[in-house]
């Protein structure tokens, strides 16, 4: 039986005009909140909101509030929504979110056990952040009216579902498989990383080196099996390594065994590459080309706290 198509969701079917505030004249970031949550309590019949500030305001202090070009998404997950709420704000000076000027404000609360939402909402802006100016053009118009037409206007549907690229952040640093055994130490050491992904002289990825691939540089099978390691106990195996790291070359230890997904994947492919490979870190891939990495923190932040 073939299953029906999803239902497609506008942004703007998610807030009206009576949600706006239209060049709204706080100034202050909390100002500016609290006549928002004002708002939508007026509308929609929420309470608490004392409480429902301080849940926005904690999970401010918890990741970066604006995501770019002067657009900024307070946000927070509460247990009793049965319901998204979406308040917007614009400001023609700009109101400071995370040290930087807000001119457009989406103010999203999101049902608990909706994970997926706000990272939609997120991903169907992602139009609008084209445009370094977009922000400054919504904030100029001169009614909610108006900016709720333009939103109508504008085709920004939320996706049918969260994709690895969604989620995915830039790669902390990359090696390539001509590098030494040297430079995969040193940047072990000084990002005190686990994992490192290597990729070849066309930027394709070719596998991970590992701080446990390291050791067993120095300390191979056939020492870990001694019963009497008395005779190794200044560290000797450490000793010739490092005499030779500067000519060992990555390509010599490297694993081609990895967790990766496509950027289009559903996250939730993330999340089965994880537990079925039992990795801490998940790397996009567009085609052979490395474009980001997942570790399962950030997993667990994105999908279950943001």
């Amino acid at each position: 039986m073939k299953q029906p198509a999803p239902k497609t969701v506008d942004l703007a079917s998610l807030f009206s005009a009576d949600d706006i505030l239209c060049d709204a004249p706080q100034g202050d970031r909390d100002a500016l909140l609290g006549a928002m949550l004002r708002r939508l309590g007026e509308n929609h019949g929420l309470t608490g909101l004392a409480a429902i500030h301080d849940a926005v305001n904690e999970r401010a202090a918890a990741g970066a509030t604006v995501i770019g070009h002067g657009i900024a998404i307070p946000h927070a997950r509460l247990e009793r929504l049965a319901r998204p709420y979406i308040a917007v704000a614009t400001s023609r000076r700009g109101v400071l979110f995370d040290e930087t000027p807000a001119r457009l404000v989406f103010l999203m609360l999101v049902p608990k056990n909706q994970p997926a939402l706000y990272l939609q909402v997120l991903r169907s802006l992602s139009r609008l952040l084209q445009d370094e100016e977009a922000a400054e053009g919504v904030a100029a118009m001169g009614s909610p009216g108006e900016i709720m037409r333009f939103f109508e206007r504008g085709g920004l549907v939320l996706p049918d579902y969260v994709c690895a690229a969604d989620i995915m952040a830039d790669p902390p640093v990359v090696l390539k498989d001509n590098d030494s055994l040297k430079t995969a130490i040193d940047l072990f050491v000084r990002l005190q990383l686990s994992e490192i992904p290597v990729t070849d002289g066309e930027d394709d990825m070719v596998g991970v080196v590992s701080a446990d691939a390291l050791l067993r540089v120095c300390l191979p099978d056939h020492l870990l099996w001694m019963r009497d390691l008395s005779s190794i106990i200044h560290f000797e195996p450490f000793a010739s390594v490092l005499r030779n790291e500067e000519t060992t070359w990555l390509a010599e230890i490297i694993s081609g065994e990895f967790a990766s997904v496509e950027a289009d994947d559903p996250a939730i492919s993330v999340a089965a590459e994880l537990t079925r490979r039992r990795a801490a870190t998940c790397y996009v891939l567009g085609g052979r080309k490395l474009i980001g990495v997942i570790t399962l923190p950030r997993f667990l932040d994105k999908v279950m706290r943001e």
